[in-house]
């Protein structure tokens, strides 16, 4: 079984929130929530995926922080 991880990340503008968020859904991210500042989001990942994740959100313009849920 993997191990499930979420992920907050942070951005300078919205759209850069919007990119991160249409390409964590193509790598099956679950619960992807955006921030009420518009600035953030909040995604679950599995493990085979979190390194791709924090590349994405990366290249987006954002910075993560990572916590294992189990």
């Amino acid at each position: 079984m993997d191990t499930s991880y979420e992920v907050n990340a942070s951005f300078e503008g919205a759209q850069s929130v919007r990119e991160a968020e249409l390409k964590l859904m193509a790598l099956r991210a679950s619960g992807i929530m955006t921030g009420r500042d518009g600035h953030s989001l909040t995604a679950t990942l599995d493990e085979a995926v979190v390194d791709r994740a924090v590349q994405v959100i990366r290249e987006s313009g954002g910075t993560a922080g990572i916590h294992s849920l189990s």
